[in-house]
């Protein structure tokens, strides 16, 4: 079990915890309600690369949620911070949305279709079996490849759609060459998360819907985690894994109501 009251800080993933598409899941808004009563620390740390952190608190304000921009970071931001750390000033070919190309642009690296240092792959619509061949090409003539997450499929509102994982496949099976990933469950993003809260692994908790990414990153951050039911990750599907949470619940609504009963 886990006090949650005693907590400075909340970590969470966005799709399939907060909202599915554009629908905002049950208790959702009296989660946000509480954690911003309590002063809670909290970030909503997210595997999709395509929205940028404007665009996801536009997202909740459309909803009726209001948080701050600061509240948002995503694993495209995440894969410009490792680029720049790793090359600074290099160029990339890169496949996805607005959020990732803004990342990589703020941290000073440019696109190049020619000779890139890198292939940069996120989600989104631009993915293409044109943009695959020559990503597949480019990595074929030394680019190095990187992937902005390792989900294979994300939930919307009528089911799943393929993630970065799954687009990043066919071209490490075309080339032999293995992707590198920077989101979840990448302790460099968690590691961010944790700063930006300036809060110890010890005071702070994962929350998230897939035990592949947001559960095995929070554990190995040494944070107590949280699975909520509402999204990816099933009661069956936790019988698969070798780990656990330390608590499972229906959704982050829960969270409230236990937070008050152990008052």
């Amino acid at each position: 079990m886990i006090n949650f009251n005693e907590k400075k800080g909340f970590i969470c993933d966005m799709d399939g915890v907060i909202y599915h598409g554009n629908r905002i899941l049950p208790g959702v808004v009296e989660f946000i309600s509480w954690l911003q009563r309590e002063g809670k620390e909290f970030l909503f740390l997210t595997n999709n690369s395509g929205s940028t952190p404007r665009e996801l608190q536009q997202k909740l304000a459309r909803m009726g949620l209001e948080v701050p921009e600061q509240h948002f970071y995503t694993s495209a931001l995440a894969t410009a911070a490792f680029l720049k750390e790793q090359s600074p000033g290099c160029s990339v070919y890169a496949i996805g949305e607005a959020g990732l190309f803004n990342a990589l642009y703020d941290a000073g690296i440019t696109m190049n279709d020619v000779n890139p240092d890198y292939v940069v792959m996120g989600e989104g619509k631009a993915y293409s079996l044109d943009t695959l061949t020559k990503a597949t090409n480019l990595v074929l003539k030394g680019a190095r490849l990187i992937g902005a997450n390792s989900d294979v499929s994300g939930p919307i509102e009528n089911g799943i759609t393929p993630a970065c994982r799954a687009l990043v496949a066919p071209i490490e099976m075309a080339t032999g060459t293995q992707a590198y990933f920077c989101g979840k469950p990448n302790p460099l993003m968690m590691r961010t998360g944790l700063k930006l809260l300036g809060c110890h692994s010890g005071e702070a908790v994962m929350v998230g819907d897939r035990m592949d990414t947001d559960i095995i990153s929070g554990l190995e951050s040494g944070m107590s985690t949280v699975l909520v039911l509402s999204g990816v990750s099933t009661e069956e599907t936790i019988r698969t894994y070798a780990y656990r949470p330390t608590i499972v619940l229906d959704g982050v609504g829960d969270i409230v109501r236990l937070a008050g009963e152990s008052k």
